[in-house]
């Protein structure tokens, strides 16, 4: 039997009974753009943490005071809050780690902002003239902490877009609705302490568990005085300048602050070393995790389309025996009738599957262009929807169509 013959009793016999074709299709389309979707969304989930993290800088090192062991049930005992990092630390690597591209001084906390009557409590990062560059800060107006600010103690400050926004805006204003050039050279209070703006930041949005936007820069050698009233740094960021090199980097440096800090090994040391390669590792696994996981979920409604098809097919067998009986007795072969039906169930889900593709994509953009969460649809997923389809129609295609291929021919004949 020629193909071209197969395909148009394959049509023929679909569109004989459009409703209960268009009924079985419509559990593959589900399945199909249900997997879509779901795929989609974990893969844009995963593009856009890797895009934060990417950043807030490339090739870093994060040093943080505070023992890198862990207690209890595996938190982290004092991470940030204890005293031992200190710029002496900070120019040592500086001086002594040769793949240091650049590297930055900080001393953060919380405190209360103030401008006429409004106020905010938000972050205020003290920090210096490189943390533009090794976290990828850009200037929106004015400008960044200089040097010379670092030197001088100077109470300058560099604002977010979101602390504009709540000491200078209305309650409703945008950062774009504010004339930033009203707010460059005002005076905020930070504790009370009177701080003149110099700068305003492009929005960043969050990373992690921070806002960069809902902060502000002042030198850390200001925020050392005035806020935190020491001379330790709450963290040291350190920009590698190969990838290549960040593990190396990273034990030499561990290394350094163990003499440093006459601790005799790592299990002592009273400090803690974050490779953000690490970091963007473990989440880009445990996002991949979570998309497998969402596209599990959704084909567990293409395993039910799947059923649907089988059902119909065993259906169709039924109600075609005679026909069947009647190829068979003009010479039709085993292998013909399989094929024959195996092609219909083939069709059905291949149909099914590119309208699914397509409803899917269609979904997936208008979930990623009305902001409810970013997407992705890649044409391997696209690819894998198109062929497991197509597999569905073999798999649940192929028992009905082996029942149809081994009818008794005479018995068939007699079928009522």
């Amino acid at each position: 039997m020629k193909l071209s013959d197969t395909l148009e009793e394959t049509f023929s016999a679909l569109l004989s009974n459009k409703v209960r074709t268009s009924l079985t299709m419509l559990g593959i389309v589900i399945g199909i753009s249900s997997v879509i979707v779901m795929v989609s969304v974990g893969q844009g989930a995963s593009k856009s943490i890797e895009e934060r993290i990417q950043s807030t800088g490339s090739n870093l090192l994060m040093i943080t005071p505070g023992a890198a062991k862990t207690v209890g049930y595996g938190a982290r005992s004092a991470g940030g809050t204890a005293k031992t990092l200190t710029l002496e630390d900070s120019k040592e690597i500086s001086t002594n780690i040769e793949y240091v591209q650049a590297l930055t001084n900080e001393v953060s906390g919380r405190y209360q902002v103030v401008y006429k009557g409004s106020n905010t409590n938000t972050s205020i990062m003290g920090t210096d003239q490189s943390y533009a560059t090794v976290r990828n800060v850009s200037i929106l107006d004015g400008s960044f902490i200089e040097d010379s600010y670092v030197d001088s103690n100077s109470k300058v400050a560099v604002l977010g877009p979101s602390v504009v926004e709540d000491l200078f805006g209305d309650g409703e204003q945008t950062i774009d609705d504010i004339d930033l050039s009203t707010v460059i050279g005002k005076t905020i209070k930070i504790n009370k302490i009177e701080f003149k703006i110099i700068g305003v930041t492009k929005s960043k949005g969050t990373s992690g568990f921070s806002n960069q936007d809902d902060m502000i820069y002042i030198p850390y050698t200001t925020a050392q005085r005035y806020l935190s009233g020491n001379e330790y740094l709450t963290e040291i960021d350190v920009q590698i300048s190969d990838s290549e090199k960040m593990t190396e980097a990273e034990t030499e440096i561990t290394n350094l602050l163990l003499s440093l800090h006459n601790k005799t090994d790592s299990s002592s040391a009273d400090f803690s070393i974050s490779n953000q390669s690490d970091l963007l590792e473990t989440i880009t696994s445990t996002s991949q995790t979570l998309t497998i996981l969402l596209g599990a979920i959704a084909g567990i409604s293409l395993l039910v389309g799947g059923i649907g098809i089988m059902n119909m097919m065993l259906t169709t067998v039924t109600e075609r025996t005679r026909e069947i009986g009647l190829r068979k007795a003009i010479g039709a072969k085993g292998n013909d009738i399989s094929f024959q039906f195996l092609t219909e169930a083939v069709v059905l889900t291949f149909s099914g599957g590119i309208i699914g593709v397509a409803l899917g994509w269609i979904i997936s953009f208008l979930v990623d262009y009305l902001n409810l969460t970013t997407t992705t649809v890649s044409l391997s997923s696209v690819l894998l929807a198109v062929g497991v389809s197509a597999g569905t129609g073999i798999i649940f295609g192929y028992y009905p169509a082996k029942r149809a291929a081994k009818l008794n021919p005479i018995e068939a004949l007699r079928y009522e």
